[in-house]
C-alpha cells in the first residue's frame, strides 16, 4: 500500500470563513448557523417582539389583492382558470356558427397531432380549389380548430350566450352600472341563467368527454372535408384514399379516428343531429349552391302561381266566349223566325 499523507491542520483550508468588518447578525445571515457564538449577544430592549395574542393569531390572513382595482365585480374570480374557459367559450360560441360535436375515448397527443394534421390538410385544399375556381372567400383552414371541451363550463357558456339578454335585466340596475355588472363572470349574469341549468338544447350530449370543431363561417365545402376525415363512416362522406393520401392511413390517424364519435352539430344556433348534419355538408357549391336552389325554387313558385292565374282567365275567356256564340245564335234564330 502506499504511504499515507499527513497533513497539518493548518493546510487544510476553511470552509467560509468569518469576514471581518461585520457584525454578528450580519455573518449569522451571509454563513448560515455554523458560526453560532456561544457568547451571549446583547439585544436592545426595543428589538423584542411580543408574541402573538389568541385573537391574532385565529384570524385569518388578508388575502392579497391579485387583480388590480378596475376590475369590475365578478361571480367568479378572473383569475382562475375556470373563468378563464369560460370567457374563452362564451367568445367561441358568439363567433363559431358552425361547431360540431365529437365523443372521444382516450386519445394519446401523438394521436391528436396526427389527426390536426389531416384535417388541416384536407382543409386547405378546399381553400385552394375556391380559389381556383375564382370564388372571393376567405380561407378558413387557418382559423377552424378541434380542441377538447370542458363539459359542464361549456353549458354555462351555452346558457349565457343563448338566453341572457341584457334588456330583460337592465332595470335591475342603475345606468352607471349597466356596462359594469353585464360581462359574463358578474354576478347579474349568474343569477339569469342559474334557474336553466340543464335545460339548454345540447344538454343532453354535454357529458363525458367531448372534442369541438368549429368553423369561422358556415362552409358546407368545408364541413365535408372535415368530415370526410374525422367520421367518414358515420358522415357517409368518402375518406381520402391511400394513393391520394398515404398519411391519412397510418396507424397512429387510424387508431386515433376509431376512438372518435360524431354526435351533432350546432349550425347558427339550431342544433343538428347526424341526418342534419350529413345534409348540411351534402350541400353542393356551398352557400351559392344553397342560394341558386332557393332562387330556382322561388321561380319555380313564381311560375305556377303565373300558370295558375292565367289558367283561371282563360277558363274564364273560353266561358263567357262560347256563352256570346250562345246568345248570337239563339238572337239570330229569332230575327229569321220574324
Amino acid at each position: 500500500m502506499p504511504p499515507r499523507l499527513r497533513f497539518s491542520s493548518s493546510y487544510i483550508s476553511q470552509p467560509v470563513r468569518r469576514q471581518r468588518g461585520l457584525t454578528r447578525q450580519q455573518n449569522e445571515m451571509i454563513h448560515g448557523s455554523r458560526y453560532v457564538s456561544t457568547a451571549p449577544a446583547a439585544v436592545s430592549s426595543s428589538a423584542v417582539v411580543p408574541p402573538p395574542s389568541l385573537e391574532q393569531m385565529k384570524k385569518s390572513p388578508s388575502r392579497i389583492a391579485r387583480t388590480p382595482s378596475v376590475q369590475p365585480p365578478s361571480h367568479r374570480r378572473p383569475e382562475e382558470r375556470r373563468s378563464q374557459l369560460l370567457r374563452q367559450y362564451t367568445s367561441l360560441i358568439r363567433t363559431a356558427p358552425l361547431m360540431v360535436f365529437f365523443q372521444h375515448n382516450n386519445l394519446q397527443s401523438v394521436e391528436w397531432t396526427a389527426i390536426r394534421r389531416e384535417l388541416v390538410q384536407a382543409l386547405r385544399k378546399v381553400d385552394e380549389q375556391q380559389a381556383s375556381e375564382g370564388r372571393s372567400t376567405t380561407p378558413l383552414a387557418p382559423h377552424v380548430k378541434l380542441q377538447i371541451i370542458q363539459t359542464s363550463i361549456f353549458e354555462v357558456a351555452l346558457r349565457i350566450v343563448d338566453h341572457f339578454r341584457p334588456e330583460n335585466v337592465k332595470g335591475q340596475c342603475t345606468a352607471a352600472e349597466e356596462d359594469v355588472l353585464m360581462h359574463d363572470l358578474s354576478r347579474t349574469v349568474h343569477s339569469a341563467v342559474r334557474q336553466l341549468k340543464g335545460k339548454h338544447e345540447l344538454a343532453s350530449i354535454l357529458s363525458g368527454p367531448l372534442a369541438v370543431l368549429s368553423l369561422p363561417n358556415v362552409s358546407p365545402e368545408h364541413l365535408k372535408a372535415a368530415l370526410s376525415i374525422l367520421a367518414p363512416k358515420a358522415s357517409g362522406f368518402s375518406a381520402p384514399t391511400r394513393k391520394a393520401n398515404p398519411g391519412y392511413h397510418e396507424l397512429t390517424v387510424q387508431g386515433g379516428l376509431q376512438k372518435l364519435m360524431l354526435v351533432a352539430a350546432r349550425v347558427d344556433g339550431q342544433v343538428f343531429d347526424l341526418e342534419g348534419t350529413k345534409w348540411v355538408g351534402s350541400i353542393e357549391s356551398g352557400l351559392d349552391g344553397l342560394r341558386a336552389q332557393l332562387v330556382h325554387a322561388l321561380q319555380a313558385i313564381g311560375a305556377g302561381v303565373t300558370s295558375t292565374l292565367e289558367g283561371a282567365g282563360k277558363s274564364l275567356y273560353l266561358t263567357m266566349e262560347s256563352r256570346r256564340s250562345v246568345l248570337e245564335e239563339e238572337q239570330k234564330g229569332e230575327d229569321n223566325k220574324e
